[in-house]
């Protein structure tokens, strides 16, 4: 099976992310799809094995299989785990809906070392470009702001939001460069301080349940391995749900 196939035909969950889902979207955005599939469990039994991921076939599209987005997820990988909130779901199945209901099974304490890590990361980055340039790529500053931002909030309350709500105007016109870096920088430090004392206080578990994720995958595999048991038992879109295409699935 083609991984173009595994894609457009086993996809359990898809959704919107990017500037769309996070409510700062333009007339120039694009639109960005992320997704999950499950492989059929019979492949695994092949020496080549199916991929963990794949780009497309949609432009601006990339899908995870389901067991390496939870391992992603379960690292508290900042992209994997937004995907699970956007606001923009797009394509669901019966297995896709039981993840979505094990989003809190995901989220712990780790998320504020994995968010810090990454912002810390981009942020070098983004410093590069002022020693370089006098000035940041703007675009990437305020998506650094914005993920800043969202992990102090998880922290803070124990839930992820991606969409910005209020901070909207502001986040566009650190975009446009209307913002001096010294003012952005001053912004990210005080997000940066913000999170990590809410780190300390923070209704987060420790760490993330391992074991509630480990059983959705089992299940998954062996109703896939199983399927003429129980034919379609986990194969129904839900009705009313418009794919990853843009087609109404029936």
């Amino acid at each position: 099976m083609s991984p173009e196939a595994l894609v457009r035909e086993h996809t359990v969950y898809a959704c919107v992310m990017g500037s769309r889902a996070f409510g700062l979207a333009t007339e120039d955005s694009d639109t960005d799809v992320r997704g999950v599939y499950l492989a059929p469990t019979p492949l695994f039994w092949l020496f080549d094995k199916p991929p963990a991921h794949v780009e497309g076939p949609a432009p601006e599209q990339f899908s995870w299989e389901l067991e390496r987005f939870c391992e992603l997820a379960l690292r508290n990988n900042p992209n994997v785990l937004e995907c699970l909130h956007s606001p923009l779901v797009t394509h669901t199945t019966a297995w896709g809906d039981e993840l979505l209901a094990l989003r809190g099974a995901f989220l712990s304490r780790q998320a504020h070392g994995t968010f810090v890590r990454y912002a810390g990361g981009q942020r070098r980055k983004l410093e590069a470009d002022v020693r370089q340039y006098g000035h940041p790529r703007w675009k990437h500053a305020m998506h650094l702001l914005r993920l800043l931002s969202s992990c102090r909030d998880l922290l803070r309350t124990g839930e992820l939001r991606i969409e910005v709500g209020g901070d909207r105007e502001r986040l566009l016109a650190v975009k446009r460069g209307e913002l001096g870096w010294a003012e952005v920088e001053a912004w990210m430090n005080r997000l940066q301080d913000e999170a990590d004392d809410a780190l300390a206080v923070s209704p987060l578990p420790p760490a993330p349940d391992h074991a509630r994720v480990q059983d959705l995958l089992v299940r998954a595999r062996r109703a896939s391995a199983l399927q003429d048991v129980r034919p379609g038992a986990h194969d129904e879109v839900v009705e009313g749900v418009t794919g990853p295409d843009g087609v109404r699935q029936p």
